[in-house]
């Protein structure tokens, strides 16, 4: 048995991500100056579509390779402020011959980045078509109660439409690893439904990517990158930031993990409640697998969509849940007038008492010098060493842990009755306080390997590599209580708030 450790990894989260200057070989970068849209930087293979050598195209100018009607189009758009990326069509000449292309074009405060993507003939569909898609998956998303069905319904329709081999949802909690919670996927790619990676597969740094792009593709685990040219951005002087560019290449650790799962493929697509991550839709697949960008356009819609629903069911269990956790509070405040008493109204009421509120398996009030108790407690001395303990942390406003004896060590005595404290201090000066319990729950966690070998490095303590296995390793987390919901810690900090005037008033009466 074990308590639960942070596995969510500063070293990993420091990695210059978006420094990296390298990018996959499904598509081109070119980099323009904004004054004269002049080309100052490319990858190298732009030289395979254009004909032209990597030292004649930097310093010329992008007329040379677009006509007149799409420079106009590039320049129109650079001038109005724009941020994000905008989708274009360009044609670019070679051997005066024209190639399509669909491009992305980045404006930046001095300079233009445009990833290209070839346009590749036979393939593309008309706008009724991806519409009817989208909008059949927005009905069902739409009709959707539950977090749990829109996951369900999101994994299907996405692994229907991109053909991938396995598609899987999986939401962060609060430490950042994320568990997946629906899953469909073909049978020779190991199932990982119900179990947990740790946080450190998704670094902080990677993370925050995830807020500047809908999705990360990565076609070919051994794709060749292919480097910028020149490795120095010559208006910024430094290395490029390609924070938000699809093309931006890949870690090789990541490359790694992706060989350790036994896939070539992948595709990540994020899920934001309120401008934050609350989960990722993984898709693998056993085979090379090019997407063309029209595909990653619809799955850049969805993911907006699929945010919207969940954010919108989350948020409305949350309203729900406060409103249940007010009407009970305003009911405790009802008997504390009734009673004119703080601890007969908390504690004796009739309809309700502190417990029922906090669902709490045990609570203490300390007033006057005094002290009273309901439902199971630790012993009195316990109580005194940890109202001391509290006195010592000058705590005035609420206080919460599901993990008292990770921060106290005395209270490791009496986990069973109270893992997890909620500390409404009343008037903390006069060491007045409502102190609620919660029980031990002890909890299996299903890890997708051991989340303990998530990082291996080597002798020379640079070098390093995922873990190879993503097997079930469960762990039994003890010492911890149900962590205390939001709702009642808004809850909470109302009632302090009356508390504390109440108590006043009596004072002064």
């Amino acid at each position: 048995m074990a308590e639960k450790k942070n596995y969510d990894s500063e070293f990993c989260g420091n990695l210059p991500l978006h420094n990296i200057n390298l990018i996959q070989d499904y598509g081109y970068l070119i980099v323009l100056d904004k004054e004269n849209l002049n080309i100052v930087q490319v990858s190298e293979n732009v030289a395979d579509i254009t004909g032209v050598s990597l030292q004649a195209l930097v310093n010329s100018k992008l007329s040379d390779y677009i006509d007149a009607g799409e420079l106009q189009k590039i320049a129109t758009t650079s001038q109005r402020g724009f941020s994000g990326k905008i989708p274009l069509t360009l044609n670019l000449l070679k051997d005066q011959i024209q190639q399509a292309f669909h491009v992305l074009m980045h404006i930046k405060a001095d300079y233009i980045i445009l990833e290209l993507q070839q346009v590749e003939s036979g393939r593309s569909r008309n706008f009724t078509e991806v519409y009817q898609d989208v909008k059949y998956i927005s009905y069902a998303l739409d009709a959707a109660t539950s977090v749990q069905e829109v996951c369900e319904i999101a994994v299907h329709e996405l692994r229907k439409l991109s053909g991938f081999d396995g598609v899987l949802m999986y939401q962060f909690d609060r430490d950042w690893n994320g568990t997946v919670i629906a899953e469909e996927k073909d049978e020779r790619l190991e199932p990982y439904i119900g179990q947990s990676f740790p946080a450190s597969d998704v670094p902080k740094q990677a993370r925050a990517l995830y807020l500047k792009n809908p999705y990360r593709l990565i076609p070919n685990r051994d794709y060749v990158q292919t480097r910028l040219y020149p490795v120095i951005n010559p208006i910024s002087h430094a290395f490029i930031d390609l924070s938000d560019c699809n093309l931006r290449s890949v870690p090789a650790v990541h490359l790694e993990y992706m060989k350790n799962m036994n896939i070539m493929a992948s595709m990540s697509i994020r899920v934001i409640k309120d401008g934050e991550l609350w989960g990722l839709i993984s898709c693998h697949h056993l085979a090379v697998m090019y997407l063309d960008y029209e595909v990653c356009s619809v799955f850049e819609w969805l993911s907006a969509l699929i945010s919207s629903r969940v954010s919108a069911i989350v948020n409305q269990e949350a309203y729900d849940q406060s409103i249940a956790f007010q009407q009970k509070r305003v009911q405790l405040v009802d008997q504390v007038y009734a009673e004119n008493n703080i601890a007969a109204g908390l504690l004796q009421g009739s309809a309700i008492n502190i417990l029922d509120l906090f669902n709490a398996g045990g609570a203490v009030i300390v007033l006057n010098g005094h002290m009273e108790t309901l439902g199971k407690v630790p012993e009195r001395d316990d109580l005194d060493n940890l109202l001391f303990w509290l006195e010592g942390k000058d705590i005035t406003k609420v206080f919460a842990t599901d993990h008292i004896s990770g921060l106290f060590d005395d209270a490791s005595t009496y986990t069973d009755i109270g893992s997890g404290v909620l500390v409404i201090p009343i008037d903390s000066t006069k060491g007045e306080y409502l102190v609620c319990f919660r029980p031990e729950v002890v909890e299996t966690i299903n890890w997708g390997g051991d989340p303990n070998q998530a990082i291996n490095f080597e002798k020379n303590k640079k070098i390093y590599h995922p873990r190879n296995s993503f097997k079930l390793w469960q762990q039994t987390v003890v010492h911890h209580a149900l962590p205390w919901e939001q709702a009642a810690l808004d809850a909470a900090e109302s009632l302090r708030n009356f508390l504390f005037e109440f108590r006043t008033k009596q004072e002064y009466n």
